[in-house]
């Protein structure tokens, strides 16, 4: 098959990171893949891994015509067979080029929630069964479920990289506990649990020598900057360090005692070997162990806590054994890294994309659709959009929608599956 993959953009994310490593290896399957979209860091990624990639033009309102007409053109000359979007805009314009030019579209969405105006016709993919779950019950029929995947050829613990020269780098001492997360600083899902967790560490440092490094860019920056300036100072150097975005944050992770982190961040610390405590929203922090193994297969690897006052403690009562013992830090990053080898191989995952693809294109392009299913998703869109006008009016624009609206936040975990 000739497959084109289309990123909701290519800065440094995880959604567009597992779409770029999953092209990657559905190319090693022996089908011809593309990945299309608006330069960004990734760029770099995309040809070192040996994908042909296509510019797309500066995409502004979306869905955007500008995109859409440079889309249909390459795929008609390049004679692509499925148009693969990541997260609703992609989707949304891949969706609409494939109606025009007869080929097939599927989407993957890695968001905590589909937006729903996705058309409910469009073959998808979401990261959780419980999101899963939430679309069949919505009535979505042509849903699947692909966890994000790890490259364990490129993220393990024997690929020798120098931590020592990292913990060196940024003052790490030998007997201080290094805490990592490596996230962007979101306004979204992010903001509330980096800044709990920079005050936790800056308290746990008065008891255990503990450092915390926050390895990660965006607009949530200046609020931990103030947070981190204000906790009191040490003689061994900060509590907490902002090190900014790294193109390769493997080396921090190779170097952490102890990860924080969600989605995809979470599991590629896991495949260092890292003990990992799972940060969600809502005051939600929960050190992965063998017992609730089955609720992070259930609702990702993320969350929903009592209330965003309830973080502080959460966290310090699980990073607190962790910061004390080696030996317990030793257990649970071998029990992480036995999980994510068994569960999230991105050549096991590689597989089951290829086979989604081959069961959407024997069901053929839909290239028709229910006309009450066609105005459902208008009327929606047509919600969203007004919505979004009236957030720029006010100030006060979201910007990640379906991220700040989980479904694990309108869904109890307590019946979560056991793995």
């Amino acid at each position: 098959m000739k497959i084109l993959v289309y990123p909701h953009d290519l800065a440094i994310g995880g959604s567009q990171i597992n779409a770029i490593e999953l092209a990657r290896g559905v190319a090693d399957l022996g089908h011809d893949v593309t990945v299309y979209g608006y330069p960004g860091p990734l760029v770099e990624k995309i040809t070192r891994l040996g994908l042909d990639f296509v510019a797309s033009p500066r995409p502004r309102r979306r869905p955007s015509p500008t995109v859409m007409a440079s889309l249909a053109a390459v795929v008609r000359s390049r004679e692509i067979d499925v148009l693969h979007g990541y997260e609703w805009p992609p989707i949304l314009e891949s969706w609409l080029v494939a109606r025009r030019t007869g080929r097939l579209a599927v989407g993957t969405v890695m968001s905590m929630a589909v937006a729903d105006f996705i058309p409910r016709s469009l073959p998808l993919l979401v990261g959780t069964e419980q999101i899963a779950d939430a679309e069949r019950r919505s009535g979505r029929t042509a849903v699947g479920v692909l966890e994000p995947p790890v490259d364990l050829a490129a993220n393990n613990p024997d690929l020798g990289l120098d931590t020592e020269a990292f913990r060196r780098q940024h003052g790490i001492r030998a007997d201080e506990v290094l805490v990592v997360v490596v996230s962007r600083l979101a306004t979204e899902m992010k903001r509330e649990g980096l800044l709990v967790a920079a005050r936790v560490v800056g308290e746990l440092d008065a008891s255990h020598p503990v450092r915390l490094l926050v390895v990660g860019d965006g607009p949530a920056r200046a609020e931990l900057e103030s947070v981190v300036a204000n906790l009191p100072p040490r003689a061994g150097g900060p509590a907490v360090q902002l090190v900014g975005e790294l193109s390769d944050p493997r080396v921090a992770y190779a170097a952490a005692d102890v990860a924080l982190g969600m989605g995809s961040s979470a599991l590629r610390a896991m495949a260092f070997g890292k003990p990992l405590v799972v940060q969600g929203e809502s005051g939600f922090w929960r050190t992965l162990r063998p017992e609730n193994l089955g609720d992070f297969a259930w609702t990702g690897w993320y969350g929903v806590g009592d209330g965003a006052g309830t973080g502080t403690m959460r966290l310090r009562a699980e990073l607190e054994p962790l910061v004390r013992s080696a030996r317990v830090r030793k257990e649970l990053g071998a029990f992480a890294l036995e999980t994510v080898r068994a569960r999230y191989s991105l050549q096991a995952a590689a597989r089951r994309q290829a086979d989604h693809y081959e069961a959407a294109r024997a069901a053929g392009p839909r290239t028709t659709v229910d006309p009450l299913s066609l105005s459902r998703s208008g009327l929606a869109f047509t919600r969203y959009t007004v919505d979004r006008a009236r957030q720029r009016l006010s100030g006060r624009v979201r910007l990640d929608d379906f991220n700040a609206r989980p479904v694990a936040a309108q869904r109890s975990t307590s019946g979560g599956r056991r793995a």
